[in-house]
C-alpha cells in the first residue's frame, strides 16, 4: 500500500509539472488549478508515505528520480521537448543511484 501511495505521489507531481508546462507561463490559466492540486496532492501523499515509515532518503529519492524520468519522457511526447541519448543515460544513472540507495537502506 505504501508503494501505491508513493506511485500516486509521483503521478501527481508529474501531472502538475506537465500542467505547468502546458500553462505556458500564465498564458493558459486553465491549467493552473491542475498545477496547484497536483503539487498539493503530491506532497500530501509523500507525507503519508513518510508517516508510514519509509525512510526519507528512499522515499524522496524514488519520488524525485521517477518524477524527473517520467516528466522528461512525457514532455518528449506531449511537447516535443528534447530527449537525447545523453539525457536517457542520465535518467538511467539516476535510476541506478536510487536503486543503490534503496538496497543500502534495506541492509541497514
Amino acid at each position: 500500500m505504501t508503494l501505491l501511495l508513493l506511485a500516486a505521489a509521483i503521478v501527481s507531481e508529474v501531472s502538475a509539472t506537465l500542467a505547468l508546462r502546458a500553462a505556458d507561463g500564465f498564458r493558459h490559466k486553465k491549467w493552473l488549478p491542475v498545477v496547484v492540486v497536483g503539487y498539493v496532492a503530491s506532497f500530501f501523499l509523500l507525507a503519508i508515505v513518510l508517516d508510514r515509515g519509509m525512510a526519507v532518503g528512499v522515499a524522496y529519492g524514488i519520488w524525485a528520480a521517477a518524477g524527473v524520468a517520467l516528466t522528461a519522457v512525457a514532455a518528449r511526447f506531449l511537447f516535443h521537448d528534447p530527449l537525447t541519448k545523453v539525457m536517457a543515460l542520465g535518467i538511467g544513472l539516476v535510476a541506478a543511484g536510487v536503486l543503490i540507495v534503496e538496497l543500502g537502506a534495506s541492509h541497514a
